[in-house]
């Protein structure tokens, strides 16, 4: 998944308007323009569309932390992921949203995407460990569609996997 279609998924499942969107970037230690984040909500053929790239992403994950659950001074700073793959999307989700295992299998399960807790948890190990699974693009697309749902308590149809 691009970090376009994230940014476009969160911004739906939280109704966050341009200027919140942007404070949530400033939580996270980026000022980001409106002219900026415009063009990164744009979809991938729409004129004037610019990938949004790692960096700007892991602010925004870092700052959706702090706007879901308050700024604890207790810890320190959380270093900035250069690189950003669907797993760190998915942790920072779960850590954003406070989920624990039971919730995740919820969440996929409204979007009618079955996983099991093997799967689950090997989604959550070190890159480089030997149960380390990567986390495909059907996986985190179905889990912002469900995670949607929980969050607008939207009644879903009958859900089908969303396929790439």
């Amino acid at each position: 998944m691009t970090h376009n279609d994230i940014l476009r998924s969160v911004r739906y499942m939280l109704d966050l308007s341009d200027p919140q969107l942007a404070a949530v970037f400033d939580l996270g230690g980026m000022k980001v323009t409106q002219e900026k984040l415009a063009s990164w909500l744009l979809k991938d053929d729409e004129e004037g569309y610019v990938p949004c790239p790692d960096l700007p992403m892991s602010h925004f994950l870092n700052g959706l932390v702090i706007y879901r659950r308050g700024r604890d001074d207790t810890r320190p700073a959380q270093p900035l992921e250069e690189s950003v793959t669907n797993n760190i999307v998915l942790k920072k989700l779960r850590v954003a949203f406070e989920l624990k295992e039971d919730d995740m299998h919820a969440v996929l399960q409204l979007a009618g995407f079955e996983v099991s807790r093997p799967e689950l948890s090997a989604l959550f190990r070190k890159e480089g460990q030997k149960n380390y699974r990567a986390c495909g693009d059907q996986l985190l697309r179905n889990f912002l569609r469900g995670l949607t749902l929980r969050v607008r308590g939207s009644t879903p149809a009958p859900a089908r996997p969303l396929e790439d």
